[in-house]
């Protein structure tokens, strides 16, 4: 009973004192949605298996003893450096392990990290070519994708990973957006490309393009300087002016109408006394 009571008590306190999110402090609490689907796309969500194979069921039996033990699908623990961020690695990171060189030593520590080469790829969206640090799997999957855009576009943030490939998906998203302008010399080509790929456009709107891609901090500056622009003081100069025009341009409107009024008025009283002019039946 006393057991039951303490649960209780402690299960209250856990849902009273629960920790808060990193959306629900401070400046953050502002952030929009459209900027927490991008974060929960790039930080929450799973990415997909690189440096393991995933098995599927859920238990499986040793050939050798015939005993059927659990699945456990672990991944490997992986380090990303910053280096990754300067190129598109294709999902790849640094693993971290230990080796054995020696039957008769203890194994080391020991970091795989994989092969990286320059190669140049081309933005059919951006109409232009770039020089990056890939992985022999970034070039496998850009092929699989029939091309670098469709392989930008149609993978996930959490499995882009690189603040490289980020930027250029949301560079390419905005072109789109926009109407693929840097083909406006041939109207033919700018209508075949815009074709080809606004399908992506369904699954964003230009408010979570225009946040797509940022960095935490660079999201929080974001909204700082949004408020900062929000509550900037007006200057008094700009109120009186704008008062001023705003009087002039009545009394011009006033003076215009007095001027029509006094115009009418002499064209009346002349016409009277025309004895050669139109006189009104009776």
């Amino acid at each position: 009973m006393a057991s039951s009571r303490i649960q209780a008590t402690a299960r209250h306190l856990s849902k009273t004192f629960k920790k808060k999110t990193r959306f629900e402090i401070g400046i953050a609490t502002e952030l929009p949605p459209a900027y927490k689907k991008f974060w929960r796309e790039w930080k929450v969500l799973k990415p997909a298996a690189v440096h393991f194979i995933p098995q599927e069921s859920k238990w499986k039996r040793d050939e050798l003893t015939g005993e059927t033990l659990p699945v456990q699908n672990v991944a490997l623990p992986l380090k990303y450096p910053a280096e990754i961020h300067e190129g598109i690695w294709g999902g790849e990171a640094v693993v971290k392990g230990f080796q054995k060189r020696d039957p008769q030593r203890r194994r080391v520590p020991h970091y795989w990290v994989p092969v990286l080469k320059r190669t140049v790829v081309k933005s059919e969206v951006l109409n232009t070519h770039l020089s990056v640090t890939v992985t022999d799997r970034t070039i496998k999957l850009i092929n699989d994708h029939y091309g670098f855009d469709h392989y930008l576009l149609k993978t996930p943030a959490c499995d882009l990973i690189s603040m490289l490939a980020l930027k250029l998906k949301k560079q390419i998203l905005t072109e789109l957006m926009n109407g693929c302008p840097r083909y406006m010399y041939d109207p033919a080509k700018q209508m075949a490309v815009y074709e080809e790929y606004k399908t992506y456009l369904t699954s964003y709107t230009p408010e979570e393009i225009e946040w797509y891609g940022l960095t935490w901090y660079e999201a929080l500056s974001k909204v700082a300087k949004m408020k900062e622009a929000a509550n900037r003081p007006v200057p008094l100069k700009n109120i009186y002016r704008k008062n001023l025009v705003e009087k002039l341009k009545a009394a011009e409107t006033e003076i215009d109408k007095s001027a029509t009024d006094d115009m009418s008025s002499t064209t009346s009283w002349l016409s009277k006394m025309n004895p050669f002019g139109k006189k009104d039946e009776a």
